[in-house]
């Protein structure tokens, strides 16, 4: 047979007609696991105003409630990054959820606010595998023509997730032991979705790269017939093989070859992911406190602080349909730095009410127009076998960096800055992120998955494809 004329299983794969029955299912399943990660981020700025009542929190303290989730989300995504590109998707797929829903029950139940913080750190690394794992996932079931989209779409569950979030802690506010019932009540549609994900494949590419030829021909093939594509003959191509590094190195091991694969790429990565989500994690995570220190009711800033989620829903859409129009770069460039602008604009009108409420609505729809093609952008730089790791560690540095800035914020820079200047500092260094990106990094848009960077990556040999 001559081989050299055939597709791989994974030009196949992103071939494929796309279907809702298929493709589809797996991006919903993959989707809502993504809503409870928007949900329980947006949750840390319901709880921080009451959990300071509850147990007599000074300003600092109320920034831990943000700081140990986020961290604890910045260690799941190193962990469950790594561990998704060497146990494969499928597993990780569901442990990660479930991790989530059991510990953030037993956080509904924390006697005293040490114990709550200890619950919400280990409920935060189940928390964190779920984005790389999900995005690594969807993007190797989904078709190249239509990925960008796709992918993009992914962050609608985003402020879905983040108005459920909202109008539940609204509805919930006058409640006793309203924090309480808020935690308890997201466990059981997350519970939900972990039973249904158990019915997931694994990655037909991921099975490729790691040697299993069979199960990779297995679901290629049932993809082909339910998709209705016309079948046809094609190679696996054997794996490289590699000396794996077993235990805690295995983590430092994927990171050494995310950076090895290319300094450039890793480092345009990096910074997007710190800069752009330390803006959105700051505004979520206080907005509810920065509204009612100037003087709005619980109710009225828990409903205000929601509509910048329910408007985020517009601005994926919105996001969707430009990604393959602008392209990732653009997009990228241009609603950035514009979202962090109108945190600065919202801070100079925040004494007029209807502006103000005008400005978080601004931000909360130019902010998804940045975010969705962000996600979809980095996990396209990089190649099948670390695709899950370099996306996880570039998730991990803006977690780590967002969990300090909610204690950094409330303690440092609103007391000694105030709002303006702070939000100002933001602005520059979003915009100094995304200029580095235009010269930093190549535009993914329509390019094949493990191709994208094939002439912009400076692989250390030995480092770069190996499985």
């Amino acid at each position: 047979m001559n081989t050299g004329v055939l597709k791989t299983g994974e030009q196949i794969v992103q071939e494929l007609p796309w279907k809702w029955p298929v493709q589809g299912r797996i991006f919903v399943i993959g989707g809502l696991g993504y809503m409870f990660d928007a949900w329980d981020v947006t949750l840390n700025g319901f709880l921080t105003p009451l959990l300071g009542v509850e147990f007599g929190l000074s300003t600092a303290e109320r920034g831990l409630v943000a700081t140990v989730n986020l961290i604890g989300m910045a260690v799941g995504a190193i962990g469950w990054g790594t561990i998704a590109d060497r146990m494969g998707r499928k597993q990780a797929f569901s442990i990660t959820l479930l991790i989530f829903a059991l510990f953030s029950l037993f956080g509904a139940f924390s006697p005293n606010f040490t114990v709550f913080l200890v619950l919400r750190f280990i409920a935060g690394i189940g928390l964190g595998g779920c984005i790389p794992v999900d995005y690594a996932l969807v993007s190797e079931f989904s078709p190249r023509r239509l990925r960008g989209k796709v992918l993009t779409a992914m962050d609608l569950w985003w402020p879905i997730g983040g108005t459920l979030c909202g109008v539940v802690a609204t509805v919930l506010a006058p409640v006793d032991g309203n924090w309480r019932w808020m935690l308890g009540l997201m466990v059981v549609p997350a519970l939900l979705v972990f039973w249904v994900r158990r019915g997931i494949p694994e990655s037909p590419l991921y099975l490729a790269r790691t040697g299993r030829e069979a199960e990779a021909r297995a679901v290629i093939d049932d993809l082909v017939s339910r998709t209705g594509a016309a079948p046809q003959d094609y190679v696996i191509n054997a794996p490289t093989t590699a000396k794996r590094e077993r235990g805690p190195r295995v983590a430092l091991s994927q990171l050494r070859r995310v950076w090895s694969y290319s300094p450039r790429i890793t480092s345009v990565a990096w910074s997007l992911f710190v800069t752009v989500m330390l803006t959105y994690y700051v505004a979520l995570s206080w907005m509810p406190s920065i509204l009612t220190a100037q003087g709005y009711g619980t109710y009225a800033a828990f409903s205000k602080t929601t509509v910048m989620s329910a408007v985020g829903i517009a601005g994926v859409a919105l996001s969707a349909f430009l990604v393959e129009v602008l392209g990732r770069k653009w997009l990228i460039g241009l609603s950035a730095p514009f979202a962090a602008a109108a945190l600065v604009v919202f801070s100079l009108v925040l004494e007029f009410p209807t502006a103000a409420v005008i400005w978080i609505g601004i931000f909360g729809f130019v902010i998804q127009l940045a975010i969705p093609v962000l996600y979809a952008y980095v996990s396209e730089l990089y190649p099948t076998d670390i695709r899950a790791s370099g996306f996880g560690w570039a998730s991990a540095s803006s977690r780590v960096a967002s969990g300090f800035i909610p204690l950094i914020f409330g303690s440092l820079l609103w007391p000694a800055l105030g709002l303006p200047l702070t939000f100002t500092a933001l602005t520059v260094v979003v915009l100094a992120a995304v200029l580095w990106m235009a010269v930093g990094a190549p535009e993914t848009k329509g390019r094949e998955l493990d191709r994208i960077t094939e002439a912009d990556a400076e692989p250390v040999v030995g480092t770069a494809r190996t499985a």
